[in-house]
């Protein structure tokens, strides 16, 4: 193993984590509509579970309506039992081609939840992003026991931290942006 190897894997499992925390941020409803709402919701199309935009045209026409129109009209039960189902916090309402969801504003208390959740979100991201770091030098330290020089393998561990400091500042950025999205009336 060499420096560059091992730091190219950090990157990569940092840059990874910081995708996946993207897109858990995604899924977090703030008040406005967004076809993502529906990412976890998926229906029985002919034996198989599929998700709701793979059977239906999913838009989102106004900043508190998502309007969905199945291909085929006898879903429109199916797709309305696995919304209700999904525990997303959405009641769907159809007028027999279409169905629509209408999303309510969140409450003070509601979007300190979500804060939360985001937080929690984070704080995942973070202690995936250290791990990442912490396999980094043990890499270093294992090559530094099989002859990698000693100021080589020092100067990974420093590369490794200064990764981490990069990708938390991402992560910061990220979260930040998504709870002034929530916290925005």
């Amino acid at each position: 193993m060499d420096t560059k190897t091992i730091i190219k894997e950090a990157t990569d499992r940092m840059e990874r984590t910081v995708q996946h925390l993207e897109e858990e941020l995604l899924n977090i409803r703030a008040g406005k509509a967004s076809t993502n709402v529906l990412n976890s919701v998926y229906v029985d199309y002919y034996g198989s579970q599929s998700p709701v935009s793979a059977v239906a045209s999913v838009t989102v026409p106004d900043a508190k309506t998502v309007l969905i129109q199945p291909w085929d009209k006898n879903m429109i039960r199916t797709i309305e039992k696995a919304i209700l189902d999904s525990n997303i916090g959405l009641t769907p309402s159809n007028n027999g081609e279409q169905i629509r969801l209408s999303i309510p504003p969140l409450t003070e208390e509601r979007r300190k939840e979500l804060v939360k959740q985001v937080r929690n979100i984070g704080e995942n991201a973070r202690i995936s992003l250290r791990n990442s770091r912490r396999d980094a030098v043990d890499a270093f330290k294992k090559a530094q026991k099989e002859g990698m020089p000693e100021d080589e393998s020092k100067d990974g561990e420093t590369q490794s931290q200064k990764l981490l400091e990069k990708y938390s500042k991402k992560l910061d950025s990220l979260m930040e942006a998504k709870e002034k999205e929530i916290m925005t009336v």
